[in-house]
């Protein structure tokens, strides 16, 4: 597949699909807010800086292993294992990777550095079933980037609303939960995706209740070996 330069592009043709992104993605963004919100006061209540809490969302715009680190870094945990954690925390962003590959590999370098930073679970979501001949790289920027200034802003809110309001009363942190559930129940379609979300469900709620150390590295490798095992049984 050839794509024209994005110089000689008509206007319409970069607009439209751009804002048809932009809209598409707005439920997801709202979503998020109360995620954004909660990931900005925590960094704060982790001891970081208002300066340092915004950058992690602006640099690694990564909600879940946003979350972990900065619980880690609350707790003292050591530099590398929390490292190893937020990497297992963001290892699907491989598969999505390998899901959109065809898509997005004939597109010019400074288009694959752009998608690569704003592939999130929600952007994988509009267009992970997109293939090559479906797939536009200005509906999948105008999607990345308006989830992107929702995140910005929702960590915003949390850093400035971190000293004044305890937003832990309010149970924001359930909106991860409900983001993800909302992301994932659609694409439960067959026997090894549904394999893999119960064990993660059973082996989440399992752990955590017994306190293992590492749980969440526990569950994620045993759910995505599931998931392969029941994938290889079904050929």
């Amino acid at each position: 597949m050839t794509y024209q330069s994005t110089l000689t592009e008509p206007p319409t043709l970069r607009l439209r699909p751009a804002l048809q992104g932009a809209v598409a993605i707005l439920p997801l963004c709202l979503a998020v807010l109360p995620w954004g919100i909660l990931a900005g006061s925590m960094a704060i209540q982790s001891g970081l800086t208002a300066a340092e809490g915004l950058g992690m969302s602006a640099i690694v715009f990564a909600g879940a292993s946003q979350l972990v680190a900065m619980g880690m870094i609350k707790t003292g945990a050591g530099m590398l294992a929390t490292l190893i954690s937020t990497f297992f925390v963001t290892a699907q962003h491989f598969l999505y990777g390998l899901r959109l590959r065809e898509c997005i590999a004939p597109l010019p370098l400074r288009w694959r550095v752009a998608l690569a930073f704003l592939l999130t679970d929600e952007l994988f979501a509009l267009t992970g079933d997109h293939g090559p001949a479906r797939f536009n790289r200005w509906y999948a920027l105008g999607a990345g980037l308006a989830f992107y200034l929702s995140w910005f802003f929702a960590t915003l809110l949390g850093v400035v609303a971190a000293s004044s309001i305890d937003l832990d009363s309010y149970g924001l942190d359930f909106s991860i939960a409900a983001t993800f559930i909302a992301i994932i129940v659609p694409l439960v379609r067959n026997l090894p995706v549904l394999a893999c979300v119960l064990t993660s469900l059973v082996l989440s709620i399992g752990l955590h209740h017994y306190q293992v150390p590492g749980a969440l590295i526990i569950t994620t490798v045993v759910a995505m070996l599931v998931g392969l095992l029941c994938s290889r049984g079904k050929e």
